[in-house]
């Protein structure tokens, strides 16, 4: 029945329309809808809803009929308020921003209410109305706080973009972070001379944010003032996370050999110190100018130079560097350099390149035996499922006996089995891999996972964190 009368509604809307138009009654038009209209924005039924909504966004004409509708949303339940609103934003005529605003304003609407004006603003509104949304940024309130950053997503004007980087250079940390996101979702260039400056600021959270948006979007000319954001950065993840940044812009220079290039003349600009603390940042980036400078270092007799260089090579970004991990594993005097180059190796070692997924294994597995340490042993087993072969499965396999090593090898299988076009052709492979899972494993997302892969059905990863 309810079917029914949305069928019914909508032929007798289209054909109302048509007739009216024929006619060229375009007043007569917008008032017989909007009778319509008005009867079933506040009806229980939200499929009637729905459709009358659907005639205020795109049948509903003009500014007469805007203030109409603005006239009727305190007439309404504040759940069909809301709904209006976000028709009207989506209708797209400008004249409805003034009420809009006052909507906003009024602190005794409902906040579902405030919010759906705010974000409408997003599509009606300009610049004029930044300094109103970047406030509400800071609102503690969670809906107008989101729906302030859903407009200054969409926001128009000729200056918003710059107006809103002006105001994110003065803005509370908080905030400047999100108006950071903001302009990197609008791709916005005009931002990136204040997140150069942001890079190098006093608050750690901005620091990253800025470093994060001009890995974004920024390019090799940007390098310079990168480097000094890696320099400001604290050693640990804010420091791994710069080079990160400068490695995403130097990896979108096309050819290999010429990404360190501008990286290298940015590093010459700063002090010897300086220098050194970056051979890390060189590494991550690669190409045989990086491995020239860095295997300069690893060959010094200065035992800090040594190390550094030892630790650079180890951020190497491909498997490229693979026989030279090798040889320094083995002539490696120190037990903590030692480790980090198996670390690397272990992480290089199944990377996806030309190399076919046997010729990855073998590495894998002569990183095997090189480690001395279960917890070593346990990181090439959580790294062998990047390689997607069935030789991958049965060599995981080989591990179930193994105590300290079974759970992870458990993971592993499922991991692979994850992967339908690598399980549906090994399919009785898979489902004996499984059912020793099922049988040995006693982690429950273990076994949930080997049990849906084992009759064929999906499992959702989002479904273990919501």
């Amino acid at each position: 029945m309810k079917c029914f009368r949305v069928v019914c509604l909508v032929v007798a809307l289209t054909l109302g329309s048509f007739a009216v138009s024929a006619a060229q009654l375009h007043a007569q038009e917008n008032a017989e809808l909007m009778d319509l209209v008005v009867g079933l924005l506040d009806d229980d039924d939200k499929d009637m809803r729905a459709v009358a909504l659907e005639q205020v966004r795109t049948e509903l004409k003009g500014e007469a009929a805007t203030r109409q509708l603005l006239a009727l949303v305190p007439k309404l339940k504040p759940t069909a308020q809301a709904a209006l609103i976000n028709a009207l934003g989506d209708r797209g005529d400008v004249s409805a921003r003034h009420a809009l605003v006052e909507i906003i304003t009024d602190n005794s609407r409902d906040v579902a209410v405030k919010a759906a004006a705010v974000q409408a603003i997003g599509a009606l509104g300009s610049e004029a109305d930044l300094p109103m949304l970047v406030g509400l940024l800071s609102s503690s309130t969670p809906e107008l706080k989101a729906a302030a950053r859903v407009s200054l997503v969409q926001l128009r004007g000729r200056e918003t973009l710059r107006a809103m980087s002006a105001a994110m250079a003065s803005a509370k940390p908080s905030v400047r972070i999100t108006l950071i996101e903001i302009l990197v979702e609008r791709r916005s260039v005009e931002a990136i001379p204040n997140f150069l400056a942001a890079a190098i600021g006093s608050d750690a959270a901005v620091r990253g944010a800025a470093m994060k948006a001009l890995g974004q979007i920024g390019t090799p000319e940007q390098l310079p003032g990168m480097v000094a954001g890696v320099l400001k950065a604290e050693h640990g993840k804010e420091r791994e996370a710069a080079e990160k940044a400068i490695m995403f812009v130097c990896q979108r220079i096309e050819k290999v050999d010429d990404r360190a290039v501008p990286l290298l003349a940015a590093i010459e600009r700063v002090s010897p110190t300086d220098q050194l603390s970056l051979l890390s940042t060189l590494g991550r980036v690669g190409g045989a100018e990086s491995l020239a400078v860095i295997e300069s270092k690893i060959s010094s007799a200065n035992s800090k130079e040594h190390d550094l260089g030892v630790r650079a090579i180890c951020n190497w970004p491909d498997a490229g560097i693979a026989n030279r991990l090798l040889a320094l594993i083995k002539s490696e005097t120190r037990p903590e350099l030692g480790s980090m180059l198996l670390s690397a190796l272990i992480r290089v070692a199944p990377l996806p390149d030309d190399r076919t997924p046997a010729a990855r294994l073998e590495l894998l597995q002569t990183a095997m035996k090189l480690c001395q340490k279960d917890s070593e042993r346990n990181l090439v087993l959580k790294r062998a499922p990047a390689i997607r072969s069935v030789e991958t499965l049965r060599y995981v396999l080989t591990f179930f006996d193994q105590p300290t090593l079974a759970v992870q090898a458990h993971e592993a299988v499922v991991e692979l089995a994850h992967h339908r076009n690598l399980r549906e052709p090994n399919k009785a492979e898979f489902a004996a891999a499984l059912d020793q899972v099922l049988a040995a494993s006693k982690d429950d997302i273990v076994r949930d996972r080997a049990h849906r892969y084992k009759n064929g059905q999906t499992w959702d990863r989002k479904t273990v964190s919501d």
